[in-house]
């Protein structure tokens, strides 16, 4: 399964794609914002996709919209990742066509479980 991850944050990227890696099934890109994972989606096209919510330039759901432009992305299961994790937020991120939302700081151990629960 091939998964892009999106966060601005390098030391979050960096444990991400290590945890994510740790699952033999998947294949991991990650990219260090919006702009740069609409250049990598053109070579290579994710079977699901962590976007952070808060990044600067374009953030999550802006990239949401921009990847759901794209006929090839078009019903790319999104799952946000966000330390806005309140009720409210939770359900605002569900309305934006995502599949799930997990709260930051995740759990390393158990993030390539969480992504596979929700990307099926």
């Amino acid at each position: 399964m091939r998964v892009l991850y999106v966060d601005d944050e390098p030391d979050i990227r960096e444990i991400a794609e290590i945890s994510l890696g740790l699952d033999p099934q998947f294949e991991v890109r990650t990219a260090p914002s919006g702009e740069a994972a609409l250049a990598l989606v053109e070579q290579w096209v994710p079977d699901v996709a962590l976007f952070d919510v808060m990044m600067p330039g374009m953030d999550g759901p802006q990239l949401l919209a921009r990847m759901r432009e794209r006929p090839a992305l078009a019903n790319l299961p999104v799952i946000f990742v966000t330390a806005r994790a309140q009720r409210s937020e939770l359900q605002d991120f569900a309305r934006l066509d995502s599949v799930g939302v997990i709260a930051k700081p995740f759990d390393p151990v158990t993030l390539a479980a969480q992504v596979r629960s929700l990307a099926r």
